[in-house]
């Protein structure tokens, strides 16, 4: 154990509030869990949950683990190769029209054989902010034009966003704003992301409009995005479906008070849908209390300090820009699940990264992370090399010094025997004594 601690590089702090959060994880939803263990035919064992969370949080560790061993710029070559696998992968899974429970489940796709699920649009997510990140650091030093920048970066974010955005709305306004994000970061001139904000905003109430003259399977989502709204605006909402998960949530927050019911004592996991992933922070709070729930949101601050530490570390721009566009919306997502646990967003469908339950979306979070402990392991090696060249250099100058002083030294002697000789005369000689008898 203590062999696999020492082989593990980056940032050490970076490791330890990701290991606290994927061992705090497994207490919630083994708790939560009992929901789906009891619900339609189950068979109430909810330790087979816990299991499958083990297993998906320890093959997410292994990936963290090996994406942190290789060259983080070979992602510059990967994420331009990967981006076509990603369309066609979001193009089947948006026409295949999933269907999961009875529900339109058009962002979900199943692999044949081992019945694994996940959303493409994860995955699309990561390799969409590498590709920006490898745009913005290869033009830095170039001169940036409205025409160029729009066919090389944003038309390949616009296909990727296009395939997002019928089944997923939060999902693709997250990437929208996080490349915002990124390439204001990354010093792309402001007029031009105003002329692509703008395009956005047109060509989303474009998409509206479209959905709404010619409805079909693949915008039947738009009818759920403004229900979803409509009810957070408006408290006159008498639908029971469209608030029931939002009341339980706010239920379960209240329960909890400042100290909690106990881990493992909620009462409101038993009736709330989604009690293991979309809303499990409410189910924190009803366990664990206010004091658990300010506790996450702290881990998940230093975390975001900890990339804003790091981004500023990394000596390419090409690592700063990195861990801030896939390191960025880790943080940002858990804001997102809790604002919507506390009624302060529309529900969303984002997922707690790390503690909510889900194969597909820890193993995306450990993606992202290996990426960034792989940028600063890069910084910690270089920063090794330069210590190590510096006391080699203290060395050599060490070795230089007593070699100059060990000739001083010699210069001194010699100097001082050829003095000794010159004034040496005749009638110092012990001889002449004996010469003169």
């Amino acid at each position: 154990m203590l062999a696999l601690i020492k082989s593990l590089k980056g940032d050490k702090v970076i490791w330890a509030l990701v290991a606290l959060l994927a061992l705090f994880s497994f207490m919630p939803v083994f708790s939560a869990s009992s929901n789906l263990a009891y619900a339609g035919k189950g068979t109430g064992n909810t330790v087979s949950y816990l299991i499958k969370h083990l297993v998906h949080v320890t093959f997410g560790f292994f990936i963290i683990y090996r994406i942190h061993k290789i060259p983080y710029h070979y992602f510059r070559s990967i994420s331009r190769i990967a981006l076509p696998f990603i369309w066609l992968l979001l193009g089947y899974t948006l026409f295949k029209g999933t269907v999961i429970a009875g529900a339109n489940a058009s962002r979900w796709i199943q692999l044949p054989f081992v019945g694994i699920s996940f959303q493409p649009s994860t995955f699309a997510f990561i390799i969409l902010m590498i590709f920006v990140a490898r745009y913005l650091s290869k033009t830095r030093e170039e001169p940036i034009t409205f025409k160029s920048s729009f066919i090389d970066l944003w038309l390949p974010v616009g296909i990727t966003l296009m395939f997002i955005l019928p089944a997923n709305f939060s999902t693709a306004a997250l990437i929208f704003s996080m490349i915002l994000m990124l390439v204001f970061i990354g010093k792309y001139p402001l007029k031009y992301i105003a002329a692509i904000l703008g395009i956005g905003i047109v060509s989303f109430a474009f998409f509206i409009l479209i959905a709404k003259a010619f409805p079909n399977p693949l915008t039947s989502r738009v009818n759920t995005w403004e229900s979803r709204i409509e009810r957070f605006f408006k408290d006159d909402v008498q639908d029971p479906d469209e608030v029931y998960q939002i009341e339980r949530a706010k239920t379960a927050i209240a329960s909890g008070g400042v100290y909690g019911l106990g881990p493992g004592k909620s009462v409101q996991k038993h009736f709330l849908p989604q009690s293991s992933s979309d809303f499990i922070y409410a189910i924190i709070v009803e366990e664990f209390g206010l004091f658990g729930g300010l506790t996450i949101l702290g881990i998940y601050m230093l975390l975001f300090f900890r990339f804003v530490v790091a981004a500023h570390k990394a000596n390419s721009l090409f690592g700063k820009l990195l861990i801030v566009g896939i390191g960025f919306p880790i943080v940002f997502q858990a804001l997102i699940n809790m604002g919507v646990a506390v009624e302060l967003l529309p529900t969303t469908g984002q997922t707690l990264p790390l503690i909510s339950s889900g194969g597909s979306s820890i193993w995306v979070t450990c993606i992202a992370l290996g990426i960034i402990l792989n940028v600063t392991k890069k910084e910690e090696e270089i920063k090794a090399e330069n210590k190590e060249k510096a006391m080699r250099d203290a060395a050599l100058e060490k070795m230089i010094d007593k070699q100059l002083k060990e000739d001083e030294e010699a210069l001194k002697n010699k100097e001082q025997v050829e003095n000794d000789n010159d004034t040496y005369s005749i009638e110092d000689n012990p001889m002449n004594a004996v010469l003169n008898k």
